[in-house]
């Protein structure tokens, strides 16, 4: 049977800012200096309040679960002011309940907390879970009991007359995916002989059918994307979880009463689905089309907040595609130039989807290039042109009240009593912050890749967020500042180092000249 080939090399467990489940483990704390004074610890199972009393910290998800969850625990008795109303903080006290302190999460990151003992409670979609499990099957995160609520079922979807054993048979099977090792397992039991994973941001459903055969997205997104389901991965809703230590040596019952009598799910059963293994049909596999093959120009432009930027940049280049406009977006829009392909798709996931060569040319944030390059020193993707549009800043970002002007400074503060202690740097931009690290030589320092909410992690759960801010005013909600710039981002053209051939590197260099000219001319 051929191998399989991953896109990341599974030995190593590299991966993407935004999949931090592969990467923590916990380690032995340091040895303390003789006459240093400990840290304040409570015992297994929550923090020591100023009061002296024994915190019970709970993770509770933002995004699609949180209305509807708020909702439900208020009904429950586990009132939590501010949380169901979108609030900028990530931090909450629960009404009536002193012992209780809420943090709010990306969905992705609640099962890790859980899981290193960070937080002794949590809620959180079961496919995040089992996508920790599926990994780690021992880990430390226990599910409780379902809820009714966050009810999807994640689906293997593919371009309409598509099927499972054809796309198998034919050639290597690409799949986009935000849920590797779930989409890993489902694969390898449903023994499917060659495949490749192409971990994405968000929005997998944007992948098939160019630029991958398949996308595991949940039921909804399929057919909202006019995807049909090739297979079902998965089943599940919100559920409950706990910390496997806490549970068992920790008095949690002012925050597990409540939380235990949420309304439960139907009973369905939850959790991966087991695939029938696929009937091999050997001799009917093709080799793929190169890229050099291609006759059409592929332009991806960004969705979301860099959207009207980008929108802006090419209407001062005089370059416009129908169905892409400043408050709307169609997948696939039209242009009037001859020979142009133009796809919508997340901007952090641009620079390697030039790499790959399913693009020409793309116009994603240089923050997005710095994170792909730190990644991947000798990647062939290369920055055309500056759009000098959407510009922020990203930087480290501190505690609003740390006695410290430089990140010097701070890092002589948190390890004045402990000169080996190890400082936690919390960001979406993993390889940025390991690159950080080592160039303002913080000595021992451990990197936290985060999926979102990622405010709410200092000072509590580490000591620097590497964040960036276009006005401070989420930074400044949460009592934080940044102490130091790491980088000035705009919006940006990329491509492949080496320009397609023909006509098509000539329509290339003809449109990133268009966008050059109008951002040095002010646009």
């Amino acid at each position: 049977m051929p191998r399989r080939r991953p896109l990341r090399r599974p030995d190593r467990g590299a991966r993407r800012a935004g999949h931090p489940r592969l990467r923590l483990r916990r380690r032995p704390a340091p040895p303390r200096r003789p006459g240093a004074r400990p840290r304040r610890r409570g015992r297994a199972g929550g923090a020591v309040s100023a009061g002296g009393r024994v915190e019970i910290r709970v993770a509770l998800p933002r995004g699609e679960l949180r209305a509807g969850l708020a909702e439900r625990l208020t009904a429950a008795g586990f009132d939590v002011p501010g949380y169901g109303g979108g609030s900028r903080s990530y931090r909450f006290d629960v009404e009536g309940r002193p012992r209780v302190r809420v943090r709010v999460f990306s969905e992705a990151d609640i099962p890790i907390q859980v899981a290193l003992g960070h937080y002794d409670l949590g809620i959180a979609g079961r496919a995040h879970i089992d996508e920790l499990l599926a990994r780690y099957p021992n880990d430390s995160v226990v599910p409780l009991r379902p809820l009714d609520v966050g009810e999807s079922t994640l689906v293997l979807a593919g371009a309409p007359g598509a099927e499972l054993e054809r796309l198998a048979d034919e050639a290597v099977f690409r799949v986009a995916t935000e849920l590797p090792n779930l989409a890993s397992r489902f694969l390898a039991r449903a023994r499917i002989p060659d495949y490749r994973l192409v971990e994405v941001w968000a929005n997998a459903e944007a992948w098939p059918p160019e630029d991958a055969d398949a996308a595991v997205v949940t039921s909804a997104r399929a057919r909202g994307e006019g995807l049909v389901e090739l297979a079902t991965l998965h089943r599940g809703s919100a559920w409950l979880v706990a910390n496997r230590e806490a549970l068992t040596r920790s008095d949690l019952s002012e925050a597990l009463g409540p939380l235990a009598a949420l309304p439960a799910g139907d009973g369905a059963p939850a959790g991966p689905v087991e695939p029938s293994p696929l009937a091999l049909r050997p001799g009917l596999r093709r080799p793929r089309a190169s890229a050099d093959a291609r006759g059409t120009l592929r332009i991806a432009v960004p969705d979301g907040h860099a959207q009207r930027h980008t929108v802006a940049a090419l209407e001062a280049a005089g370059i416009a595609f129908d169905g892409y406009e400043e408050e709307r977006a169609v997948r696939r829009p039209g242009s009037a130039i001859d020979g142009v392909a133009v796809k919508v798709m997340r901007p952090q996931d641009m620079p390697r989807a030039v790499a790959l060569g399913l693009f020409d040319l793309a116009l994603t944030g240089r923050d997005w290039l710095a994170v792909y390059a730190a990644m991947f020193p000798a990647s062939p993707v290369v920055e055309l042109c500056d759009l000098r549009r959407s510009a922020y800043r990203l930087g480290a970002v501190v505690p609003e009240d740390l006695p410290a002007g430089s990140i010097g400074e701070a890092v002589d503060h948190w390890r004045r009593d402990d000169p080996s202690r190890v400082i936690r740097i919390a960001s979406e931009y993993a390889s940025l912050a390991d690159q950080y690290a080592r160039d303002r030589h913080l000595g021992r320092y451990r990197v936290i890749p985060i999926s979102g909410a990622s405010e709410g992690f200092v000072p509590e759960d580490a000591e620097i967020l590497l964040e960036g801010t276009e006005t401070g005013a989420t930074l400044r909600a949460n009592g934080l500042r940044m102490i130091d710039v790491v980088m000035e981002s705009t919006n940006c053209a990329i491509g492949h180092r080496q320009p397609p051939p023909g006509r098509r590197g000539r329509l290339r260099s003809e449109l990133v000249r268009r966008l050059a000219d109008a951002a040095s001319g002010g646009g």
